[in-house]
């Protein structure tokens, strides 16, 4: 255990023959009591002060813990996040790309659709154009018949017709 300033002031020597100057010594011995009780107050401060840091250093400590336990926290919920947007990218190219399918789809059975009617309508305009040809030849046949000839040459007689212009009585 170790001297305390009381120890140091209580503690008596044995007297020699010639011995030291009692005066001096209890001089000394109080000088040493002075500077031990200062060593004292100090050592007891910088406990104190000791203590006070050590808990400071635990508090900080905690926060460092609790800080990276935050930041893992905030990594994880970023690398979360970055999960469920690159999941949200992909579903939204796939949408993109099946209504992208759909539109082409619809465009090529537009187009086909639009070609077969093409194809009919020229199927129906060469059966019209045929028909027209046929009555447009027919006509021109007819035209260019005998029977006009016919018609031109065929002559009445004037006298005939007055005959006929006269009532019967």
């Amino acid at each position: 255990m170790p001297l305390s300033p009381v120890d140091i002031h209580n503690k008596e020597f044995t007297r020699g023959f010639r011995g030291y100057n009692e005066d001096e010594v209890n001089e000394f011995l109080m000088q040493i009591i002075k500077d031990y009780e200062v060593v004292l107050k100090e050592k007891k401060e910088l406990e104190s002060k000791l203590l006070t840091s050590n808990e400071q250093i635990g508090h900080y400590n905690s926060i460092e813990s609790t800080l990276q336990k935050s930041i893992v926290i905030a990594q994880e919920a970023a690398e979360e996040v970055r999960r469920n947007s690159t999941k949200e990218a992909k579903l939204i190219v796939k949408e993109a790309e099946k209504n992208a399918d759909r539109i082409v789809n619809e465009a090529l059975s537009k187009a086909r659709r639009i070609a077969l009617e093409i194809e009919e309508l020229k199927k129906q305009s060469k059966v019209f154009r045929n028909r027209f040809k046929m009555i447009v030849e027919a006509q021109l046949d007819l035209i260019e018949s005998d029977d006009w000839d016919h018609l031109l040459e065929y002559e009445i007689d004037s006298t005939e017709l007055e005959r006929l212009d006269t009532p019967v009585e």
